[in-house]
């Protein structure tokens, strides 16, 4: 980065994955974003709870699991998070999809940036932003409560100064 900001780690939701390599930036046109992301893989900077690679092979693409299962380093063990993660459900309970059939991501994304000083990269969008949401609280919601940067996939990349 060129710009003097710190480099902070990011924690990154399925949402973001999806829309990566599914939805708006598929690897066959955008092929410079794997290096990209790998770059700040390399750096430590990149990471996502392992339940968010539990969504991926429940909602991902082939690609997108292939990508993620050859970089299994940047996925922290549900473990080293649950204790916060908990918090962070106890304290938005609004949070949880009543109608998820498996546990969600969306705690352990908000509580490995809170552990390591990070910003949560998400798609969703805050309640307030829905026509008729299904629940109180999204990611953007909690991480403004709580004081954590939150950012979709196009502002980090922003942030990083990525020009294609």
């Amino acid at each position: 980065m060129s710009d003097g900001a710190p480099q902070l780690l990011y924690s990154v939701d399925s949402s973001s994955f999806m829309d990566w390599q599914a939805r708006y930036y598929p690897i066959d046109v955008f092929a410079s974003i794997v290096g990209r992301a790998d770059d700040l893989i390399a750096a430590n900077r990149l990471f996502a709870p392992a339940l968010v690679k539990e969504e991926l092979s429940i909602v991902g693409t082939g690609d997108l699991n292939t990508w993620a299962k050859a970089r299994p380093r940047i996925f922290v063990p549900t473990g080293d998070l649950l204790v916060e993660a908990q918090a962070i459900q106890n304290a938005f309970p609004g949070l949880r999809d009543p109608k998820a059939e498996f546990e969600e991501a969306d705690a352990y994304v908000i509580a490995l940036a809170k552990i390591r000083g990070g910003i949560v990269i998400t798609q969703e969008t805050p309640a307030a932003e829905k026509r008729n949401p299904k629940r109180s609280h999204f990611i953007p919601d909690v991480c403004r409560e709580i004081g954590i940067p939150c950012f979709n996939l196009l502002g980090m990349m922003r942030r990083e100064n990525w020009v294609f």
